[in-house]
This record gives C-alpha cells, sequence and structure tokens, in this order.
C-alpha cells in the first residue's frame, strides 16, 4: 500500500473518531453555558447580586421576620392591648407578661406587636404613595420638558425648601383633632382619620427626591435611540412614557422605594413620640418609646424595647436598600 493510501485510511480508525466526538461535545457543552449566561434576565441577574451582598441578605431575613411577627403575632398572642392590671405595673419578664408590663400593668409584647404593624404599614403605605407622587411629577416634567418642566421643578424646589419636621408637626396639631372627631361621627372610628392625616402628611413631604431622581432619568432616556426609533414608528406619547422609558427607569424608584419606608417609619414614630400621632389606646412604636421615657432609669425595656424594633427595622430596610442599588447597577452586573 502506498503511503497516500495510509494517510487516507489514518482518520477512519475507531480511536480518532471517539476522540473528535468528545471534543466536539465539549465544545458544545460549553457553547450551551455560554448561551444560557447571555439568556439570563436583568432581574435573574439583580437577584444573583443580591444574594451576594450579605448585609442585604440579613436585612431582609430581619425586615421578613418583623412583617410576619407584626402581623400575625397579634392574632397568636391574643392578650388585649390596653387591659390595665396594677397589681403587674412595671413587671419584669415573667410567664404571665413574656416581655414584662408598662407602668399601668399592659403587656409589653402585645403592645409591641401591635405597634409595629401599625409603624410599619404606616411607612410602607407613607412610601408608595410618595413614591408615586413623585414618578409621575418627575416623568412629566422630564418628558414633556420646557413650561411644564420649570414649573413642576420649581413647585418641587418650593416643597424642598420647606422645614420638614415643623411643617409635619405643624399640620398634624392643627388637623389631628378636627379630623378624628369627623371620622368619629361618620365612620366611628376616630383613629382612621388620624391614620389618613399622618399619612397624607408623610407622603406630601417625602415625595421630592424621587421627583428630581426620575426627571433626570427621564431626559437622559428620552434622547436614545430606541426611543427615537419607537417615535419614527408611531408610538404615542402614554406608549413612549409608560412603555418605553418608565420600564428603564424602575431600578432607582425600586431603590428609592425601600429607602423611604425607613424614612417613613422614622417620622410616624417622631409624631408618636411627641405626642402628636395616635392616642395612647393605639401604640405605635414611637408611642411606646414616648410612655418608657421616663421609666429608663429603673425600667428600661419600657423605652429599650421599642427603640431597638425602630432601629432594626430602619437599619434592615437601609441594608436590602443598598443591596439594590448595587444588584439593580448595570455595572456590577456579570
Amino acid at each position: 500500500m502506498s503511503q497516500q493510501a495510509e494517510l487516507k485510511v489514518a482518520p477512519a480508525l475507531p480511536g480518532a473518531g471517539r476522540l473528535d466526538t468528545s471534543e466536539r461535545a465539549a465544545k458544545l457543552a460549553a457553547l450551551d453555558r455560554v448561551q444560557a449566561r447571555k439568556q439570563r434576565s436583568l432581574w435573574n441577574n439583580a437577584w444573583r447580586q443580591f444574594r451576594r451582598h450579605r448585609l442585604a441578605m440579613a436585612g431582609l431575613c430581619v425586615f421578613s421576620f418583623f412583617i410576619v411577627v407584626t402581623m400575625l403575632g397579634p392574632i397568636i398572642y391574643t392578650e388585649d392591648i390596653n387591659f390595665t392590671d396594677f397589681a403587674f405595673a412595671n413587671a419584669g419578664y415573667s410567664s404571665e407578661h413574656p416581655l414584662g408590663a408598662n407602668w399601668l400593668g399592659q403587656d409589653m409584647l402585645a403592645r409591641l406587636l401591635y405597634g409595629g404593624r401599625i409603624s410599619i404599614i404606616v411607612g410602607v403605605l407613607a412610601a408608595l404613595v410618595a413614591i408615586s407622587l413623585g414618578t409621575i411629577v418627575g416623568a412629566v416634567a422630564g418628558f414633556f420638558g420646557g413650561f411644564t418642566d420649570s414649573l413642576l421643578m420649581r413647585i418641587t424646589d418650593l416643597f424642598i425648601s420647606l422645614p420638614q419636621v415643623p411643617l409635619l408637626l405643624l399640620i398634624t396639631y392643627l388637623f389631628k383633632q378636627p379630623l378624628a372627631d369627623l371620622f368619629d361621627a361618620r365612620f366611628d372610628n376616630g383613629n382612621l382619620g388620624i391614620f389618613l392625616l399622618i399619612l397624607i402628611v408623610i407622603s406630601i413631604l417625602s415625595w421630592m427626591p424621587t421627583a428630581r431622581l426620575v426627571r433626570a432619568s427621564f431626559l437622559s432616556l428620552k434622547e436614545k435611540e430606541f426611543i427615537e426609533a419607537a417615535h419614527s414608528m408611531g408610538a404615542t406619547r402614554h406608549s413612549l412614557m409608560f412603555k418605553h422609558i418608565l420600564p428603564n427607569v424602575l431600578s432607582p424608584i425600586i431603590v428609592a422605594t425601600t429607602l423611604a419606608v425607613g424614612s417613613s417609619i422614622i417620622f410616624e414614630s417622631t409624631l408618636s413620640f411627641l405626642g402628636l400621632g395616635f392616642p395612647s389606646d393605639v401604640p405605635t412604636w414611637g408611642r411606646m418609646l414616648f410612655e418608657g421615657k421616663d421609666f429608663l432609669q429603673f425600667h428600661p425595656n419600657q423605652a429599650l424595647l421599642p427603640g431597638i424594633a425602630i432601629f432594626l427595622t430602619v437599619l434592615s430596610i437601609n441594608y436590602i436598600g443598598d443591596g439594590l442599588r448595587d444588584a439593580l447597577d448595570p455595572r456590577r452586573s456579570m
């Protein structure tokens, strides 16, 4: 057999064929892994980045724990929050009162669980209302520009220049009792009027940073090529705002919403601590802190328990916001 015939037969050897097949299989598997990595969505990447942030995951666990405990705790632990028993006044930890009792003999655990429910609900709802209002103002100002942008931004500057805490105290002081009387007469629930007043006041004084953030994002995105392409294809203003631009602004809005929850809880606690929030028969963490400050020297648990609850809740929310900021940053995606 000639040398050329030997060369033609050589590639058909069984060992060489298996070698080529295994190499091709390895290359195909590598290509599949690369393709799967490319097809991973933005939210999957964000969740993967968020899980790597240890403080954010710890904050998520702590905040989830407070939500579950405050929402389900009063259902399981059915002690009356306003039941007064002077035999247990300023009592320490016991089987009857696991976290002690206040100066009126009221159970601290029951009041802590019930107060946490109100504080968290007020914080979350006020943050959602403030973020929604800020998003609308910022989107309209950034998209339309011109006179509309100038007018809305001057209104925003006006609200930013207002002293928030004194104005918050003044509005609550002036309208708290009239609203409570109005809702008590019409709905037999004066506390609902106080709840709505606190919710509205906190929302009105908290939407401005979000408006500025959304406006800046809209001004940047509306000049992009994909917006010009959508406009040339006949997309309406409504479609451009809510289908093309707003989804690309959701990342900073989500981060701002998270951080606004903590600020709203602090606002509500400040009002309750100063005696301008809910009445004494509706315990909140700020109200419990106000009532416990006079017994801090001899019975520190009455002030430390609600104070620690506020501290851990707001701290966990801030860590969640930091984790979301890093996770939703496209420069950190891998």
